[in-house]
């Protein structure tokens, strides 16, 4: 791991160990803590303060642990010492700052809502099998990235739970394993005492924007200081001040090209979005060392076919660790994406989806958290200030800074694709931009201090002191940033049946009993039966596949989504069972072997969606309505549940 400074500190502990025992040491952390929470019968966060007071209880040790750590590290003591401290400092605080709040409940926040009903409804199809398949439709290759599902589904498998259920705990553990993995590689670049400072900062950032969803929280995690590795593999073996090193085979790192491709990689396995911000940085980066390889080589007193020579050894330099780069990263990605990219390349592929056809008002303009009234924004704006101050003379300035300027490129292009009909859903970048600026402030923050001393004398312990006074106020404000968030995973009701607030449960409280009516009615496993249903929260906490998806938008695009909806309403035109049965058997996809209804004086209903855009929200409901003697035959068997109506097709 490169250094952007000197810490005249060595260490027993070799990098690659240190990453090891961080993750394990996170991950343990991160599960006894899960684990103690369980234990006890706490009361509704929505109802009672207790969790919240014990969630700030928690989040000052997890913080005390990291000034322990930054002492040892002042101190020159104990290494592994400040490895543990680190480590279990931020596992902890990402531990207690969302397992305490959430202890009473067992869904995660947003619940079983929106957006988190089709990624537990990921989780729960990959819980199931370890085979690669859409969250949705049977008999298809997933198009969402499936790494963080895939391995929460090995998870869940080997706890012996279900994937919903599941579902709060890997959200947790994930985040706190990335967060144990990222303060090795700041204590590594910036010494013990600024990389425990810069990991809390990137972490409470990353926990209040963007913990609802957890695979992207990872990858912030990160991606924030692995930014430095990537600008050291494309310069070389150099410092900042020696510039792009052209000797290709002597002068690369080979160590941080493969990590700079494995994280890029990673990122292309979890989630499409941010493999794209993370593969632009990248390319910016090559651009601006290529940029500046080329004109440092400009000299009047030189032979004009020397600096020619110069200038195509820096380019190919560059250019071949970014294509190294890209080869580690698509070999892993290729775990994951090549399914889907045969059956696309075979022509089976029916259309592009429509997954960027939504624009937030959030997305109509460029986010600015460094003018926001808070702390955070106060500390977003130092970090704004630095690295434009030190962008020439500090590796971590520059790479931090080349990153910023990423996002607000990739929001103006957003923004530009806007007039083509589509996005590229760059509202989803601002955690990635305050995470980048809060840990670009910590650094300003290390140099106001110094500052400091050399004006007041010795002032390091009340810098000390503000600094984490001013830390524990921006964390104990998490949960209340995520009051709604937090509040719906109570107010939803779970696969049990019930409401972690012990009021009344939904209509959601009879899918056990119908869960166990299909298995009698059918006699297959979940995995091998298509349900057509509008209630995909069904779909969310049993395995079943779907004949169609949430919104098309959530929808592979290999789905025929819109094809498969407008199949949907011309059954619902049919007057006999005779008449649906040939529909079901024409379908030119497998048709669903069980109906999950609502029941409504017109008759058997399902609300589905449909697209909109550019319109805001951009999904329109409407309801689609079938006559119940369709199905008065001794072909289906009809089941009244609650308002529910099951309609299980007998084998033929």
């Amino acid at each position: 791991m490169p250094a952007s400074g000197d810490t005249g500190r060595s260490s027993p502990v070799s990098s690659a160990g240190a990453l090891v025992v961080a993750a394990v040491v996170g991950g343990v952390v991160a599960f006894a803590g899960l684990e103690v929470i369980a234990a006890v019968d706490w009361p509704a966060y929505n109802s009672s303060n207790v969790t919240r007071s014990l969630t700030t209880l928690g989040q000052v040790v997890s913080i005390a642990f990291l000034v322990v750590a930054a002492l040892l590290y002042r101190y020159g003591r104990s290494a592994v010492g400040q490895l543990l401290a680190s480590v279990i400092g931020v596992a902890g605080l990402v531990t207690v700052t969302l397992g305490m709040p959430l202890g009473a409940t067992k869904l995660y926040l947003f619940g079983l809502s929106v957006d988190q009903q089709f990624r537990t409804e990921y989780l729960t199809r990959l819980t199931d099998s370890p085979h690669l398949s859409d969250m949705t439709y049977a008999d298809m290759p997933p198009y969402y990235p499936a790494g963080w599902f895939w391995w929460g589904g090995r998870f869940a498998a080997a706890r012996g739970l279900d994937g919903w259920e599941a579902y709060k705990p890997w959200a947790i553990i994930s985040m706190a394993v990335a967060a144990a993995i990222a303060v090795v590689l700041w204590n590594r670049m910036v010494g013990t005492d600024k990389g425990a400072a810069a990991a809390l900062a990137v972490t409470v950032a990353t926990l209040m924007y963007a913990s609802p969803e957890p695979y992207s929280a990872v990858l912030i995690l990160l991606g924030v200081p692995m930014l430095a590795t990537v600008l050291y593999a494309l310069r070389g073996r150099s410092r900042l001040a020696g510039g792009v090193v052209d000797d290709l085979r002597g002068g690369t790192s080979w160590a941080a090209v493969a990590a700079s491709g494995l994280f890029l990689g990673v990122c292309a396995m979890f989630y499409t979005l941010y493999a794209g911000l993370f593969a632009f940085v990248a390319c910016l980066l090559a651009l601006y060392l290529a940029g500046s390889g080329w004109m440092a080589a400009r000299n009047s007193s030189r032979p004009v076919a020397e600096v020619r020579a110069a200038r195509r050894r820096v380019v190919v330099a560059v250019g071949a660790r970014l294509v190294a780069m890209a080869a580690v990263s698509g070999v892993l990605a290729l775990t994951v994406w090549a399914p889907y990219l045969r059956d696309r390349l075979s022509g089976e592929a029916a259309g592009t989806g429509t997954a960027t056809h939504y624009l937030p008002e959030r997305g109509s303009w460029l986010p600015m958290p460094m003018f926001e009234w808070s702390l955070l924004g106060a500390l977003t704006l130092a970090g704004l200030i630095w690295v434009v101050l030190r962008f020439r003379e500090r590796t971590l300035a520059m790479a931090l800074g080349v990153a910023v300027v990423a996002v607000y490129l990739f929001c103006l292009l957003s923004m530009a694709a806007t007039a083509a009909g589509t996005t590229l859903l760059a509202f989803r970048l601002e955690p990635v931009l305050v995470a980048i600026l809060s840990a670009a402030g910590v650094f300003a923050a290390a140099e106001l201090g110094s500052w400091a001393v050399r004006q007041f004398g010795d002032v390091r312990t009340v810098v000390g002191v503000v600094a984490v006074a001013a830390a524990v106020a921006v964390a104990q404000g998490i949960p209340g940033h995520l009051s709604t968030d937090i509040t719906i995973a109570y107010t939803d009701t779970d696969g049990t049946g019930q409401r972690a607030d012990k009021r009344p449960a939904g209509a959601e409280t009879y899918f056990p009993q119908i869960n166990k009516l299909i298995a009698e009615q059918t006699g297959a496993p979940a995995r091998e039966t298509i349900v057509l249903t509008a209630d995909y929260g069904f779909l969310s906490v049993y395995p079943y596949r779907g004949f169609q998806g949430l919104t098309s938008h959530y929808a592979n695009p290999l789905a025929e989504f819109d094809k498969r909806a407008a199949a949907i309403a011309d059954w619902a035109t049919s007057m006999t069972p005779d008449e649906l049965i040939g529909h079901l058997d024409k379908s030119p996809w497998p048709a669903p072997e069980v109906f999950l209804f609502r029941h409504s004086d017109d008759g058997y209903t399902l609300r589905l969606a449909r697209d909109v855009y550019p319109n805001d929200p951009n999904v329109e409901r409407y309801t689609v309505t079938f006559n119940p003697k369709v199905f008065a035959d001794n072909h289906f068997q009809v089941t009244a549940v609650g308002p529910f109506v099951l309609v299980v097709r007998k084998a033929r």
